[in-house]
């Protein structure tokens, strides 16, 4: 079925969901590991056929109101121990970022699109998607939109500030929240717990940070230009299969005459793949640059649990990323193998996947507060294209289930006002290595 490209998503409810119950306003600090991410905000959405087909084979009746119900309500209470998102960001004495916990609550927005899910053209979402599913955060640090579809479906989409929260504690709260809307206990408790990420004293960190993050105040004046509108980023769906990134994995496989073969994970082969791509469509001579960077982000709450003593971490809300990348030039990652490229990504993926990055990242921020920084990689546009991949092939999309079915379709969902290129690989909803 062609898909449907003009369509009107009107809103017919907007109101504000606070923790069910009262708690004392009070200051959360952001970790230093917060510090270094942008004012950005992320989307993600969730698509559901019609709950109330779903809904006859298990003997319940799911109207929409009903549904919206079920949702607030349980939102209430997971806004309990998720209190952080029903505040707000303000700017404290040292004009640092800080986190009121005011409990002033989250934007809900009830809306409703003449379209049917599968009339959605997926691909194209800054056609679909941009500005019709997925809210625009107007205060505090979470908003929250359900739309009904004209099949009856409904599409859920939040944004919420990055400064807050990286994906994986947004998917804790997601999991936590669809748990309560089933009256179930949650899995993981959050935990907020700031000690957990304190500087070292004295502290320490090797001069590789230095190459990968730059204080703001070092940066020469920003360029004001005209954008060619070519040049402009656009946001794109593509589906890949299981059997494809497997092939890719064989190819990538990087064999070393002392060591003999290593195995590289399906992310660094699909990397290096995008890399290489990417590389073979650009024309030095037409664009005028000869350098390429590349980026994966790298979790380290797995890295910072001492001894596996501190799982703490495992709920741990807040940011915990380090964003570590390679430059080579865009001749070189067109003509090398593709086992070559994957072992360049390994190798500065590598450097930041250990405990003491991570703890020399935290000093590094410390030995800079208040003035503010940021990653390197997107402070250096002008000399050369730079891909950045994130952390999305574990998202648990199956868990975000509220009663009336596992989603159909998930995809995160932002605006991007960046020049480098920005990934999120994620698993297909058939759960088949898609």
């Amino acid at each position: 079925m062609n898909s449907k490209k003009n369509f009107n998503v009107k809103v017919n409810k907007s109101e504000v969901v606070a923790a069910v119950l009262p708690m004392q306003e009070h200051w959360l600090p952001l970790s230093n590991l917060d510090f270094v991410l942008p004012p950005l905000e992320v989307g993600v959405m969730f698509c559901y056929v019609n709950p109330i087909i779903v809904s006859e084979k298990i003997n319940m009746n799911l109207e929409f109101n009903s549904i919206v119900k079920t949702l607030k309500t349980s939102l209430a209470e997971t806004l309990v121990s998720y209190y952080a998102f029903s505040g707000d960001i303000v700017e404290n004495s040292a004009g640092e970022p800080e986190l009121l916990c005011n409990n002033g609550g989250v934007s809900f927005i009830e809306a409703f699109a003449d379209v049917e899910l599968k009339e959605i053209n997926f691909y194209n979402p800054d056609e679909s998607i941009e500005g019709k599913f997925v809210p625009k955060k107007k205060h505090g640090v979470l908003a929250i939109q359900v739309t009904q579809l004209k099949c009856g479906g409904l599409i859920m989409g939040c944004t919420f500030d990055h400064r807050v929260a990286d994906a994986y504690s947004a998917n804790l709260f997601l999991v936590s929240w669809s748990e309560l809307a089933q009256s179930k206990p949650l899995s993981q408790l959050p935990s907020f717990r700031r000690s957990s990420l304190f500087p070292r004293h004295p502290g320490y960190y090797d001069d590789s940070i230095d190459d990968l993050y730059v204080p703001l105040s070092t940066l020469p004046p920003m360029k004001s230009e005209i954008l060619n509108p070519n040049d402009q980023v656009i946001s794109r769906i593509y589906y890949v299969t299981g059997d494809k990134i497997e092939h890719l994995q064989s190819l990538a496989n990087f064999h070393d005459d002392k060591k003999g073969t290593s195995q590289r994970s399906k992310l660094e082969s699909f990397s290096a793949f995008l890399w290489k791509t990417i590389a073979c469509g650009i024309n030095k001579e037409t664009w005028g640059f000869s350098n390429f960077r590349f980026v994966i982000v790298v979790d380290g709450r797995t890295r910072l649990i001492i001894n596996n003593v501190d799982n703490s971490l495992k709920g741990y809300f807040g940011n915990v990323l380090s964003i570590p990348f390679g430059e080579k030039k865009v001749e070189e990652v067109k003509e090398k193998s593709l086992n070559w490229v994957t072992n360049v990504i390994h190798e500065f993926v590598d450097i930041a996947k250990t405990q003491e990055h991570f703890l020399g990242l935290i000093d590094w921020v410390e030995a800079h507060r208040p003035e503010p920084s940021m990653e390197k990689i997107y402070a250096m546009n002008g000399d050369g294209p730079a891909v950045v991949v994130s952390l999305g092939q574990h998202f648990p999309a199956k868990k975000i289930n509220f009663g009336w079915g596992e989603p159909a379709f998930w995809s995160y969902h932002f605006r991007w006002a960046g020049k480098a290129g920005y990934v999120m690989p994620m698993p297909s909803p058939k759960g088949n290595g898609d």
